[in-house]
């Protein structure tokens, strides 16, 4: 199992560096650390867009151990969805673990979907992966390629994170079928067939 400072490293070269899209409600970002996150863990001072593209690799990996991995409690989760659930929290934060908890809920597991990692949650957790060891982080997985597809769905100005100009799977997809068994994958035509209705 990769070490937490080996994941972080990760989804640090998965993010890349400085953009500022005015599609994404994230705003100016760099190696994924939001200028709204950055002006959160930096209350009292003045962060604008160049406090964001000064923000090193070296600081991207240090905030993602204590603020996306350590204080949310992924730790306390089974180690085999540490990968997939940390990247996902980089992601999208507290929807990360109500992806999680909505896939306890329909496995039969009794839970609120409150995006906190608790011991209802982490109990449920271990109880998940005792259920569907061989499914666990593929469920999971699927769960979040899902995800960005409804929020694609809702939300023209995002489609393009989860469609390239060609069609196929955009960023979105490909990241959460990274951490999904390549049988589980979508098919060119599948992934066309689900975004067809798209403008």
């Amino acid at each position: 199992m990769k070490s937490v400072r080996e994941l972080a490293t990760e989804i640090v070269a998965r993010e890349g560096g400085f953009v500022n899209d005015p599609d994404d409600p994230g705003g100016a970002t760099n190696f994924g650390v939001t200028i709204h996150t950055l002006r959160r863990l930096r209350p009292g001072q003045q962060i604008g867009v160049n406090e964001v593209r000064a923000l090193t690799r070296e600081d991207a990996i240090g905030i993602y151990i204590e603020h996306y991995f350590r204080r949310p409690r992924i730790a306390d989760l089974p180690e085999p969805l540490w990968p997939t659930v940390f990247d996902m929290y980089v992601n999208a934060g507290a929807n990360a673990v109500r992806i999680l908890q909505r896939l306890f809920i329909e496995m039969g597991l009794q839970i609120a979907a409150d995006g906190v990692i608790g011991p209802q949650t982490i109990a449920a957790a271990h109880r998940a992966q005792e259920m569907a060891p061989a499914h666990l982080v593929d469920a999971y997985g699927i769960a979040r390629r899902d995800y960005y597809y409804r929020l694609a769905d809702q939300r023209p100005a995002s489609r393009k994170f989860a469609r390239r100009r060609d069609g196929g799977k955009g960023g979105w997809i490909t990241r959460a079928e990274e951490f999904i068994s390549p049988r589980f994958h979508l098919s060119d035509a599948e992934h066309r067939a689900r975004i067809r209705g798209w403008a």
